[in-house]
């Protein structure tokens, strides 16, 4: 089955602004946040739930989970355009942030992830592939830092 062209991006991250990023393990030496596709039926809150557990093994209702109303359109690089049915060459993501009391060990899903890493906020931002995931981060990162 086709992927659905939407899609949610979860930052997680720390009081003091640590971020989770992920390296996937189909483009090494790209790194993300947690993100995936709707699956049929889900709401955004609930496929922020489930990619949260799928790719890092943690509960997202043991802690506090934003919805941002916010959503990014981006192209779908060519490279996963498979995956969707043809002719789709954009996606719709939308920002979710969960905050997590200090920086968690995680269970990276088998096959999706090789590695892990808590950065601080600007340096996660830096690190980051995906424009809008780098965005999202700086928008976290500017609006809970002290001027």
């Amino acid at each position: 089955m086709p992927k659905i062209p939407l899609s949610v991006l979860v930052i997680i991250h720390t009081p003091d602004l640590q971020i989770l990023l992920l390296e996937r393990a189909g483009a090494p030496g790209l790194w993300q946040s947690v993100t995936g596709s709707l699956e049929p039926g889900e709401t955004l809150e609930q496929t922020a739930i489930r990619e949260v557990r799928e790719e890092t093994g943690l509960d997202a209702r043991q802690f506090t989970l934003t919805d941002w109303k916010l959503d990014y359109e981006f192209e779908i690089f060519e490279r996963w355009r498979h995956r969707y049915a043809p002719g789709v060459t954009h996606n719709t993501e939308h920002v979710f942030s969960l905050a997590v009391p200090a920086p968690l060990p995680v269970t990276l899903a088998p096959g999706e992830h090789l590695g892990h890493v808590w950065l601080p906020w600007r340096e996660a931002a830096d690190t980051c592939f995906s424009w809008s995931n780098a965005a999202a981060i700086r928008k976290l990162g500017e609006g809970l830092e002290s001027p």
